[in-house]
């Protein structure tokens, strides 16, 4: 059985993270409970995200989840605040919550333009605004901003999600340059094609599958929990000198 890392520097760390509930956001919830993070979660899927609190408070872990729509920014900053007062200001953010609903180019009106954007990148610098002054108050803090490889590999059907995560990363090195003084790390985490139930039901076919596969430097597939591994060295002192950079969680495919 293989062994992954042990991160101390995560213990009592109080972390919170958007879109949680299922997928990758299930798997980063998951893996920061397990280092002994203090974790405080948001998701629409209500059953779903109160479910997987249960789940691991009940093992012992410290979860906390609450229902709420990123895209409403007042809600999704009161939600923070929340946190903070459960388990203190939050010194790891990882704004994972996006969609990849497909388009066609030439059907984008404004109104759905201004709501992709607000479900793939405007939450993320509202909860960059949200965490920021606890951070600078502690001297440090890890900053994760889930992009995506969509825009470098130009998959079809996708140009307004892929203008979001492209832009993910100018978000990313902005921020990095605003905060790095105060002791405040913001990288990128970019995965690649992950298998997850969304995936497989609407995209991921045997023979998508294999086309990724082949397209990969590395053979075989990836998994939330490749992710959620990245994001948690990101968060933990061990990078403590990395910032304004993206990771790719790929195999291998795409070309940064």
């Amino acid at each position: 059985m293989t062994e992954f890392a042990n991160y101390p520097s995560l213990t009592g760390m109080p972390v919170v993270i958007s879109g949680g509930a299922s997928g990758i956001g299930a798997a980063l919830v998951r893996n920061f409970a397990a280092q002994g993070a203090r974790v405080g979660f948001v998701d629409i899927a209500r059953e779903a995200g109160q479910a997987l609190a249960a789940e691991l408070t009940n093992s012992g872990q410290t979860v906390k989840f609450a229902d709420c729509d990123i895209t409403d920014t007042g809600a999704y900053q009161a939600a923070i605040a929340d946190f903070a007062a459960a388990h203190g200001d939050a010194l790891v953010l990882v704004n994972n919550a996006g969609h990849d609903q497909r388009h066609d180019w030439a059907e984008v009106t404004p109104a759905y333009w201004d709501d992709r954007m607000a479900v793939n990148l405007k939450h993320a610098f509202f909860a960059i605004q949200a965490v920021a002054p606890g951070m600078i108050k502690a001297g440090k803090g890890s900053i994760i901003n889930t992009g995506s490889i969509s825009w470098m590999v130009m998959t079809p059907e996708l140009p307004v999600y892929e203008t979001a995560k492209a832009a993910t990363h100018g978000l990313t090195r902005a921020m990095a340059g605003e905060l790095g003084k105060s002791g405040i790390r913001v990288n990128s985490l970019v995965p690649g094609a992950i298998v997850t139930e969304r995936q497989l039901e609407h995209w991921l076919d045997e023979a998508a599958l294999k086309g990724i596969s082949d397209a990969q430097a590395l053979a075989g597939h990836i998994y939330p929990d490749d992710v959620a591994r990245m994001a948690l060295f990101l968060a933990a002192d061990d990078s403590a000198m990395i910032s304004a950079q993206q990771f790719l969680v790929d195999g291998g495919w795409a070309n940064s």
